[in-house]
This record gives C-alpha cells, sequence and structure tokens, in this order.
C-alpha cells in the first residue's frame, strides 16, 4: 500500500536583519564584567544594539548614546603601549570599554558613534575617503530621522517648572527645550549653569518659520529640526550645556503624607508592606493524623446510653445499682442494646417455700433477684458465667434464706 504523500516542506522564513549605520565585532567589558564578551554590535540612531550572532535580529543587550559624554584610546590592562585595538566609551552614569581586531576598525566605531551624536562628520581621525562618505550617509539618514521626533530633552512644562527640573536634577543635564509660553507655537530654551557657586539660568526663545526652526539671538540661525538646535547649543558651548535626560526610575514602596498630631507637621510615611484590604486571621495548617498500629490502639469510649452488669461481690450489706463506675478490679462485661427481643426464657429462680420478709431485707431480695435474673438471660451474653460467680450467688441466697428464718422466729415471739 502506497504510504500518503506528504506537503511539501516549506524553507523556514528568515529573519529580517535590522538596518544599521554601521556594524561589526565588538568585545565589550562593562564595570561589572571581569572580563571582555565577544559581540556582533550594530550602530543604528543613538542606540548600539549586541547580537549573540551576525545572523540574529534580536538584540541581547543595548546603549544609550544620548547620554553620551566622550570616546578615548587607552592600552590595555598591565601594558605600557597602545596596540591601536582598544578604547573606551564615556558615558554620563559608566565606562564601557571595547576591544576591537584592528586600528582601521577602531576608528571606524569612533568615527560613526560621533556622527550620530554630534551630528557632524569627524575628519581628525585616521579614515580613508570611502570610509568619510559612510560617514556621509549616515549623518544624512540621521538628520532626517530626528527631523521626524521630538529630542529627549523636551518636556511639556513651563518656564517655572523648568527652571526647577534644572535645580533640583543637576545630574541628569543643564539644558531644556519646552513649549514656548506665548502661545505663538514656537519652542523655549532653558539652561541653567553654576558661576562662582550662583545659578545662571538662561532662557532663549526659538521661532517656527515653515520648516525651519530659527534661534533668536543676536546672530538668527536656522535649523532644520529642534534636535538640530539641541546639538547647535551643545557645540556653540564646547559641550559645556548637556540635554537634559530624566532617569525613569520607579518607587518599590507606597508612600504618603501624613500630618503629626502632636505638633501638625507633615512627614513623609512610607510602611514597608501597605495591604489591600481587611488582614485576614491567619490558618493553621492541618494536623497531620499519624495512623495508630492495632496493637498500641487504646478501646473505644463507653457509651453512656448503654447499661451494664456489674458482679456482684462478698460484702452482703453492699448495694449495687446498674450504671454505677465499675471496680476497677473486676472485668465489666458490655450488655448489647436492644432488650426488647429475647431469644430464650430464662431459667425460673427456684421458689422459696416461705414469703418474702418485709422491710429492708425484702428490698434487698427483690435486688438480688433483678440482679440474678439479669447474669442468668442468655440476652446479655453472660452464657459462659464462672463456676466462681454461681457459688457467690448460692451463698447469697443461703444468707437470705437464714435472714427469713430469723425474722419469722422473732415474729413468733412477739406473738
Amino acid at each position: 500500500m502506497a504510504s500518503a504523500l506528504s506537503p511539501p516542506r516549506l524553507p523556514k522564513p528568515k529573519s529580517i536583519q535590522p538596518s544599521h549605520y554601521y556594524e561589526s565585532f565588538l568585545e565589550k567589558k562593562g564595570p561589572r564584567d571581569r572580563d571582555y564578551k565577544k559581540f556582533w554590535a550594530g550602530l543604528q540612531g543613538l542606540t548600539l544594539y549586541f547580537y549573540n550572532s551576525n545572523r540574529d535580529s534580536q538584540y541581547v543587550e543595548k546603549l544609550d548614546l544620548r547620554v553620551f559624554v566622550k570616546l578615548r584610546d587607552e592600552a590595555p590592562w598591565g601594558s605600557s603601549q597602545d596596540p591601536g585595538t582598544h578604547f573606551c566609551l564615556v558615558l554620563r552614569n559608566q565606562e564601557i570599554k571595547f576591544k576591537v581586531e584592528s586600528v582601521e576598525s577602531r576608528e571606524m566605531w569612533k568615527g560613526f558613534i560621533v556622527t550620530v551624536v554630534e551630528l557632524r562628520v569627524p575628519f581628525n581621525l585616521t579614515l580613508l575617503p570611502g570610509h568619510l562618505y559612510m560617514m556621509t550617509e549616515a549623518l544624512a539618514k540621521e538628520e532626517a530621522r530626528r527631523a521626524l521626533e521630538m529630542p529627549s530633552c523636551f518636556l511639556k512644562v513651563s518656564r517655572l517648572e523648568a527652571q526647577l527640573l534644572l535645580e533640583r536634577y543637576p545630574e541628569c543635564g543643564n539644558l531644556l527645550l519646552r513649549p514656548s509660553g506665548d502661545g505663538s507655537g514656537g519652542v523655549s530654551v532653558t539652561t541653567r549653569q553654576a558661576l562662582n557657586g550662583t545659578p545662571v539660568v538662561r532662557h532663549y526663545k526659538v521661532k517656527c518659520e515653515g520648516p525651519k526652526y530659527v534661534i533668536d539671538v543676536e546672530q538668527p540661525f536656522s535649523c532644520a529640526s529642534l534636535d538640530a538646535v539641541v546639538n547647535y547649543f551643545v557645540s556653540h558651548t564646547n559641550q559645556a550645556l548637556v540635554p537634559f535626560l530624566l532617569d525613569e526610575d520607579y518607587e518599590k514602596v507606597i508612600g504618603y503624607v501624613e500630618a503629626d498630631k502632636e505638633n501638625g507637621e507633615s512627614v513623609w510615611v512610607a510602611p514597608s508592606a501597605i495591604c489591600p484590604g481587611p488582614a485576614l486571621p491567619k490558618q493553621l495548617p492541618p494536623a497531620s493524623i499519624t495512623p495508630v498500629s492495632s496493637h498500641n490502639k487504646l478501646p473505644p469510649l463507653p457509651n453512656q446510653d448503654e447499661n451494664y452488669v456489674i458482679p456482684i461481690g462478698d460484702d452482703p450489706a453492699a448495694n449495687y445499682v446498674n450504671g454505677d463506675v465499675p471496680s476497677p478490679s473486676r472485668p465489666v462485661v458490655q450488655k448489647p442494646r436492644k432488650l426488647a427481643k429475647f431469644q430464650a426464657k430464662p431459667p425460673k429462680t427456684p421458689v422459696m417455700p416461705k414469703p418474702e420478709p418485709k422491710g429492708l431485707n425484702s428490698g434487698l431480695a427483690k435486688k438480688l433477684a433483678v440482679s440474678s435474673a439479669q447474669v442468668f438471660s442468655p440476652t446479655t451474653g453472660l452464657a459462659g458465667v464462672t463456676a466462681e460467680l454461681e457459688e457467690k450467688l448460692q451463698r447469697r441466697r443461703a444468707l437470705e434464706h437464714a435472714a427469713a428464718r430469723t425474722g419469722d422466729q422473732q415474729a413468733n415471739l412477739q406473738a
């Protein structure tokens, strides 16, 4: 029988490689790394992406170049000479060390990073004309990209709020773009610097004239985008002005302001944990039940509703009632619950020749007779009464008979 034809296997779709201004292998060492790790790196916009291989489309790490400070060449650790394969990328919050395969690769990386960050082609590097042309193309792409997006230092805040942000977070930058306060649709630039310990705050107006942005100073300067406006301020102040980039840190504990009842001052309260609802009582874990062996198992507790037959002792004056606590020295035989039906008639008690005496002895005799009837009843489960118990009962009857004779004689004497 011919096997069913399986559908032809289609080739897996290849992942689309991202478009980078420049890409090659880089060995990276961060501030927490002990050694260099090799990646396939690519530069796109103001972000440096790192991949495990040149066939991957998903990056594993990335660096934000918006906090760029400078680039510097350095010799490897423990060496006094620079082989031309090491350089360091200094960011605002960390320093990243890189190692490449050749001097040409190092100059290429430095040139492309400076081009996208400062929007200029560096001609002071050891580069070939073809390399400079590649960087000129990357510059045109980056300018077109930035013309379509707002710079990261643009915030929708007022004039006073901009001053407060620059004052409260000086480590995040000292240049900030904001909407203009005159309602003309333009933007304003707010800067804050320290002069001999005294803060100096300045505001600059940027007019929007068609597709161009004109910086309104003594010699007006026209820019194609807001990002070019930021780059103009940075480059014309010898990089003393740094674009403001607020760190997006998030709190881990919920806090709130509470007024102190004693002095009326407001205090910040940040408890370690705030429960969203009322605290529920803690449930105890179920107790584990350990099985008990048959050898160590205790007998079941007696039912209070059941009747028990208690053997009669040798003392004739003792008065026993069913249901009393039995003596620990004598066995207790359990009586069945159902007493209504009898399987057989109990044996008849021998009839005494004389009537029972009245009074205390008569009552005692009745109780003994009832007890004896219960003992010999087959329904009580006492068919195996021992001979010792029968002997005690015969002795008890003899005593009753003697007591009856004594009573008769006393009655005759009184008569």
